[in-house]
């Protein structure tokens, strides 16, 4: 007791749609403000995907994030990590097209191929407000996001050894860990490193205590101490997975990427909702909120002078 835990707020990512939340971040000027509220909150590292102003749908132009991007850094301290994901509807070179730009401290990389689905979630929806939300979602039933062994190698030559980034491994089931170890044991990922093990997205492993607890045994099986342990809950998992990941020794990560909810029935208006909710409980289990050059040695880091915004 007593460790210092990293919060990673994910600001809005690519899952949700407009109709989902009025709250959702979309436009350049909303992702700032949004991301910058969730630094003074206690957000160490903020992980961040664009939109297109318009209509909101994920977008991967790099204009758009040196609209936020730079406003963001000068007015935080906080570790900007950039997504290398996109969304299921893009392809490795758009994806990549915004960190190679700014050569940010961090970006996310996931671990492998997989299904992605948050389908169910149209059944529950009868008016949206724009076009393309319906299609979008419903069409992850028959969507693959796709990094294969070749995608991660590419990922991590031409933005890890190329540009200095270092990456949030996001791990969504146990073969993920076990690719992790292949590039560990070639020599391609280098400690310290940050693992960020997913639960509860449709076709990834499951939010169940039980898993938490098989996924960080693993992973200790297979890095020892080399790593910095995070934990995701999706949707209403969110807040107690990061609880019960915290009490074993994880750093967490919220934010309306990951959850549109404060508590039940209630969503949350703001990002930083959920990273004041996480701190009060963190706090409470007497636990410290690293800040984000805390964050910055535990991870190797090479510091916001180098970033290229």
């Amino acid at each position: 007791m007593g460790r210092k835990v990293i919060i990673t707020c994910a600001v809005t990512g690519a899952i949700h749609t407009p109709t989902m939340s009025p709250h959702l971040p979309l436009t350049p000027a909303q992702i700032a403000e949004q991301a910058i509220e969730a630094a003074e909150a206690g957000a160490a590292i903020l992980h961040l995907h664009a939109r297109d102003p318009v209509d909101g749908r994920p977008s991967a132009d790099p204009v758009l994030f040196m609209q936020f991007l730079p406003q963001i850094k000068a007015a935080t301290n906080a570790v900007i990590n950039i997504t290398s994901g996109g969304s299921t509807k893009m392809t490795l070179e758009e994806r990549l097209a915004p960190p190679l730009m700014a050569k940010p401290e961090m970006a996310s990389l996931n671990m492998g191929s997989m299904n992605f689905s948050i389908h169910p979630a149209a059944k529950k929806i009868k008016n949206w407000v724009h076009e393309w939300e319906k299609p979008y979602v419903e069409g992850t039933e028959d969507t693959i996001f796709r990094n294969t062994f070749r995608d991660i190698s590419r990922i991590l030559q031409e933005l890890g050894e190329g540009c200095g980034t270092k990456f949030e491994f996001e791990c969504y089931d146990v073969g993920h860990l076990y690719n992790l170890a292949s590039f560990v044991d070639a020599g391609l990922i280098k400690p310290p490193f940050l693992i960020q093990t997913i639960f509860g997205i449709l076709g990834g492993i499951g939010p169940d205590p039980d898993n938490v607890a098989f996924m960080r045994q693993t992973a200790n099986r297979l890095f020892g101490n080399d790593y910095q342990w995070s934990v995701l809950g999706a949707g209403r998992h969110q807040m107690p997975l990061a609880t019960y990941g915290a009490i074993m020794g994880a750093n967490v990560r919220v934010g309306l990427e990951d959850s549109l909810f404060l508590g039940r029935g209630e969503l949350a208006k703001t990002n930083a909702e959920q990273v004041r909710k996480i701190r009060r409980i963190l706090e409470e289990l007497s636990l410290q909120i690293a800040t984000p050059d805390e964050a910055r040695a535990l991870l190797g880091l090479k510091g916001a002078q180098a970033v290229a915004f």
